[in-house]
C-alpha cells in the first residue's frame, strides 16, 4: 500500500479531476466506484478495477481491510482522511473508491430483443433505480437519449446499486430513429391514452419508452411508438414518477410472462 499526504501529487490530482469533472472522465474513459458493494457488482459481472484508493480510517475498517488483505496484488493507495474526501464520490465516504475502465456494449442495441429507452430522463437518482428496474426486469440493453443523467455517475451508480454491470447501456441515442427500424413495438405511456397497460397485449420484443419527468416523452419519440398505454391511477394523482411507472410497465411485462 502506498500512503500519499500531499495534493500536488500527479494521483491525488488526477482522481480530484475525474471526481469533479464529467467530461475528464469521459475523455478517459474511467468510471469511480464508492463503496466495496459497486466494487464487488462491477467484479462479480467480470469487470475489472484499475486502482483503488482508501482513506486512513477506511483502512482500518475490518471489512475494507479484510477484503484488501485477500487481494495482495492490487495497486493501493492510502490517503489521509480530508484529502480523500476531496475526490470521494459522496458527501460521507466509504472509505474505498475503485477505478475502473467505463463498460461500453459489444456493438449496437439489437433491434429484435426487449429494451428500455429513456427521453431526456435527467435526474441521476431516477436514471439510476430505471437501470435497476430495468436489470430486475431481465430486459438487458437500455438505450438513452441525449440530454440524460450521466448513467456512470456517481449519484447515478449509487441509486443502480451495480444494475449497469448487467446492462448493455447505449448512450446519445436517436430513440425516433431506433424506434423506426425496431423489430417490436415501441410502448409509450400516456395520461391521455385510451387503453390501459391491463388491456393491451404485450407479445414479441418490446421497448419500452419513458420520458423526462416534467415534460414526458417528446413528440417525435412518441410518434415513432406503435403502442401507448395508460396506467391506471384510481387515486386521483397527477403522474407517478418514472421510475415507479417503468417499474409497473416491466413487472406486468414479467408477470405475463411467468
Amino acid at each position: 500500500m502506498k500512503t500519499i499526504v500531499s495534493r500536488d501529487n500527479p494521483r491525488f490530482k488526477r482522481l480530484r479531476r475525474w471526481a469533479t469533472q464529467h467530461r475528464a472522465r469521459r475523455e478517459d474513459g474511467v468510471i469511480l466506484l464508492d463503496g466495496l458493494h459497486l466494487i464487488e457488482a462491477l467484479l462479480a459481472a467480470g469487470g475489472r478495477i484499475d486502482e483503488v484508493a482508501v482513506s486512513q480510517s477506511g483502512a482500518r475498517r475490518p471489512e475494507i481491510a479484510g477484503w484488501l488483505a485477500g487481494r495482495p496484488n492490487l495497486e493501493v493507495l492510502q490517503f489521509p482522511d480530508a484529502p480523500f474526501a476531496e475526490f470521494a464520490a459522496t458527501e460521507t465516504p466509504s472509505g474505498i473508491l475503485a477505478v475502473a475502465a467505463k463498460p461500453t456494449p459489444a456493438g449496437p442495441p439489437a433491434c429484435d430483443a426487449d429494451c428500455v429507452l429513456l427521453d431526456g430522463v435527467q435526474d441521476p437518482g431516477n436514471v439510476g433505480a430505471l437501470l435497476r428496474t430495468v436489470a430486475a426486469a431481465g430486459v438487458r440493453q437500455a438505450l438513452l437519449a441525449p440530454g440524460c443523467a450521466d448513467p456512470w455517475a456517481a449519484k447515478t451508480l449509487r441509486a443502480g446499486q451495480g444494475a449497469q454491470f448487467l446492462l448493455d447501456v447505449h448512450e446519445a441515442v436517436d430513440l425516433a430513429d431506433f424506434l423506426s427500424g425496431y423489430a417490436g413495438q415501441g410502448v409509450v405511456t400516456r395520461l391521455d391514452a385510451p387503453a390501459t397497460l391491463w388491456q393491451t397485449p404485450l407479445d414479441g420484443p418490446l421497448a419500452w419508452v419513458f420520458g423526462a419527468e416534467g415534460q414526458g416523452v417528446s413528440a417525435p419519440v412518441a410518434a415513432a411508438a406503435k403502442l401507448s398505454v395508460r396506467i391506471p391511477m384510481p387515486g386521483g394523482t397527477e403522474s407517478l414518477n418514472v421510475a415507479a411507472a417503468a417499474a409497473i410497465c416491466l413487472f406486468e411485462r414479467v408477470r405475463r410472462d411467468q
